[in-house]
């Protein structure tokens, strides 16, 4: 009998493959107990769930006349019953996804994928916004973390701006005019959705659960882009920009008439947001945010920034969007040499076979396992302090600028940021006005 090796070898390298394809990455090791305090797990277990929405009436940018149907998929996590359910590893959740070269990758979690609701209590409704390019599980660590100590987290995949949807030059500027109207609109369209369904939601009891009175937007890049608009900071886009940013003559001049809106498209602001924060959000090199809406923004703010961004810029980018923000309550937490890698989930093992790809995940100077350690911990005591008025949480926003302890003289040390461990802390400075 003979063999039919090329069948054999083809076979073999299938099987190959999808062993491969089903071996997810932990990308964390475990936490050391030099993490700061608010970046260790909450009380609650924590569920995951993919659900799909449709807004079925939003302006098409591929001609801004017709309406057509703008489908989201979002990632759900959320406090979790695991009382009646097996807690074995091999139940928990992974997140699938593609590299901006459409390399396909796996991520464990730590969430139990569907598993059930807790019953009893309300948690505040917090959305996770990427940038462009992006996908709805860049920041899992953020939004499992944040579902363990008491929030139903939503991690939104914006139609035309994801990793698998931009795949050439065309896909890329249809995608990014897309970005510029759409990006802010997902986000209210996302609450209101959650606010008054049109049918019962996917994962049961989430609508007694949920406290969408009591919301909050976490956006990177474009999507702290939108989320400034969402709560106040009108766009106002002029061609003159649009043309810096490659769009075409005869089209930047007609699409300010279109992009330029306050609230995501609505009259005023939702007072359902009470809190907004942004890392390395784009747009403050353009001036594309109104400077005078900007300063009645009321929302308290947190803005994170690598101080050598070279994305969105930081002295003339994010952080001056810090300081236009007017802000009762506005901060911003800078990583030193930093640049715009700073709210995404380590690389996954397929992103090192090219520059372009590590590009998209790693820092030069800093660790980002390390860098999202300290995200969870600040993001936590921001939105326990202006989500859920916990003022105790409010003491671990730091009053003084630098981490750093060493005084440079005589051996002095100044005390440790609240949380953090005494001497484990350099490279970030934090500011309020």
């Amino acid at each position: 009998m003979s063999i039919n090796w090329p069948r054999v070898i083809l076979f073999i390298s299938t099987i190959l493959i999808s062993s491969n394809a089903i071996t997810a990455e932990d990308l964390y090791t475990n936490q050391p107990p030099i993490t700061p305090e608010l970046a260790f797990l909450g009380a609650y277990d924590i569920g995951a769930s993919t659900i799909n929405i449709v807004d079925h009436n939003r302006l098409n940018t591929s001609n801004f006349i017709t309406t057509t149907s703008r489908p989201l998929v979002l990632e759900v996590w959320y406090p979790a019953d695991m009382s009646t359910r097996s807690t074995d590893d091999t139940l928990k959740a992974t997140y699938k996804n593609v590299t901006r070269l459409h390399q396909p990758f796996e991520l464990q979690g730590l969430a139990y994928r569907d598993a059930a609701l807790i019953t009893g209590g309300q948690f505040p409704l917090i959305l996770l916004s990427h940038g462009f390019t992006g996908y709805r599980t860049q920041m899992f660590y953020l939004g499992e973390h944040l579902a363990s100590h008491g929030y139903i987290v939503v991690g939104i995949d914006h139609k035309d701006s994801t990793n698998a949807e931009v795949f050439d030059d065309d896909t890329r500027a249809s995608g990014f005019i897309s970005t510029l109207y759409n990006r802010a609109r997902d986000q209210q369209f996302v609450l209101n959705y959650f606010a008054e369904p049109d049918e019962p939601l996917p994962i049961e009891g989430l609508q007694d659960r949920m406290d969408t009175n009591n919301a909050a937007i976490i956006g990177h890049s474009m999507g702290g882009f939108a989320a400034i608009n969402t709560v106040g900071g009108c766009y106002r886009f002029k061609s003159e920009q649009l043309k810096k940013i490659g769009v075409p003559a005869v089209f930047a001049s007609l699409l300010p008439f279109r992009l330029n809106s306050c609230f995501a498209g609505q009259e005023e602001l939702d007072p359902r947001w009470k809190a907004l924060q942004v890392f390395a959000p784009w747009g403050g090199e353009l001036d594309v945010h109104d400077i005078e809406a900007m300063a009645e923004i009321s929302v308290p703010s947190f803005y994170v920034a690598g101080d050598k961004d070279n994305t969105s810029g930081f002295e003339n980018g994010v952080k001056k969007l810090y300081e236009r923000t007017g802000s009762k309550h506005n901060y911003m937490m800078v990583y030193e040499n930093a640049r715009h890698n700073i709210a995404g989930h380590p690389a996954p093992a397929i992103s090192f076979d090219s520059d372009f790809e590590l590009g998209h995940y790693v820092d030069p100077s800093w660790n980002i396992e390390t860098i999202n350690r300290v995200n969870k911990h600040m993001t936590l005591a921001f939105l326990d302090c202006h989500v859920k008025n916990d003022k105790a949480r409010c003491d671990y926003l730091p009053t003084r600028e630098s981490v750093e302890q060493y005084q440079g003289a005589d051996n002095q040390y100044a005390d440790p940021w609240p949380g953090f461990k005494r001497l484990w802390g350099s490279g970030i400075r934090f500011y309020r006005q």
